[in-house]
């Protein structure tokens, strides 16, 4: 019995082991990070950011980024555009109040990485890519979002511009 016992011991020992190694690291949103978009009027930013991120520039096959944002945290720095932002104009923050993304393939590139996922805005879901760096425990990303994609304010298309560029800076710590 003992001669089965111990091969079995060391066989479950270095799967587990490979695991370990192929696990990504876990990070922790860090309070200083912002969500900012840009694109005429309004422009402004998002709180409420919040997610997990398992990302290891080494073993990217098992790199995830999952993120929501509460749409109910926009400011524009006016309260009227808030409001009006918020309101089934524009977000309708009541029906729709969360932005998610999650990665399905994160790459390397030139420049840094890729996370290609879904972007689910105002009940539409679209395949997305997001260029980012990742330096010093910070993530920078940009990417531009045309909110008539997503059935944003579609009743007024040429009101405000469509297309928006985010920007995104997230630090982290580790988990």
């Amino acid at each position: 019995m003992k001669k089965l016992f111990y091969p079995f011991a060391a066989i479950v020992i270095m799967l587990c082991s490979a695991f370990t190694v192929f696990k990504s690291q876990d990070w922790k949103i860090a309070d200083n990070y912002s969500v900012k978009f840009e694109g005429g009027d309004p422009s402004g930013e998002f709180g409420g950011l919040k997610g997990s991120i398992s990302f290891d520039p080494n073993n990217l096959a098992s790199s995830k980024f999952d993120a929501t944002i509460d749409v109910a945290t926009i400011n524009t720095g006016n309260g009227m555009k808030n409001t009006h932002a918020k309101s089934d104009k524009w977000f309708d923050a009541e029906k729709y109040p969360i932005i998610r993304f999650t990665s399905s393939a994160i790459t390397k590139t030139a420049a840094g990485y890729e996370a290609k996922g879904t972007l689910d805005m105002h009940g539409v879901q679209k395949e997305i890519i997001i260029p980012f760096t990742f330096e010093n425990n910070i993530f920078k990303g940009s990417i531009q979002v045309n909110r008539l994609d997503y059935n944003i304010n579609t009743a007024e298309p040429a009101h405000g511009a469509a297309a928006f560029k985010v920007d995104i800076t997230v630090p982290v710590v580790k988990a």
